[in-house]
């Protein structure tokens, strides 16, 4: 296995990028970092507590800081934030030195998945038909990721399976 380069996971939120991302970096032993977890780690804050207290921009530029750091090295798994990517200097970055897996999904499942979620403060602010403007923006981003997996009808070990594949043959 090409041990030279992360894996990035890209995606919305409730995209499965942390559990999909757990269970890689077990399958493949690698380190697995969640830049969300890192974020709250940090700050000693909730994502959600955060765009409260200290507003979206505060925490975009944190995002940016410590995905920055946190995408150096190797052998890593990174699930980054769903707004992590649209960041020109980290998708820079991702695509320059790692490889990038976006876990597409019907906006559909997406919505169903975050709608009314408290722990998302992007989503729970925003009715159905904000939520897939914000999914097609996104979605025209997340394309420039080196890979993109559509696991709408694939198991997590299926998509996990497609990742390691891709990855041994990138």
């Amino acid at each position: 296995m090409n041990l030279n380069k992360n894996i990035v996971l890209i995606g919305m939120m409730g995209s499965g990028k942390s559990t999909i991302g757990y269970l890689l970096s077990k399958n493949i032993n690698f380190n697995f970092l969640d830049i969300d977890k890192h974020i709250e780690k940090e700050t000693n804050l909730k994502i959600n507590d955060i765009f409260q207290k200290k507003g979206e921009d505060y925490f975009r530029n944190l995002e940016e800081k410590i995905t920055l750091k946190l995408l150096k090295g190797k052998g890593k798994v990174i699930s980054l934030g769903g707004g992590a990517f649209l960041n020109k200097n980290i998708r820079n970055e991702v695509l320059k030195n790692n490889i990038s897996f976006w876990l597409s999904w019907k906006s559909s499942t997406i919505i169903k998945r975050i709608s009314k979620s408290k722990k998302r403060p992007i989503a729970y602010n925003s009715d159905k038909d904000d939520l897939k403007k914000l999914i097609n923006e996104r979605s025209n981003i997340y394309a420039e990721a080196q890979f993109k997996i559509n696991c709408e009808t694939l198991s997590k070990n299926m998509i996990i399976k497609n990742i390691i594949k891709l990855y041994e043959e990138y």
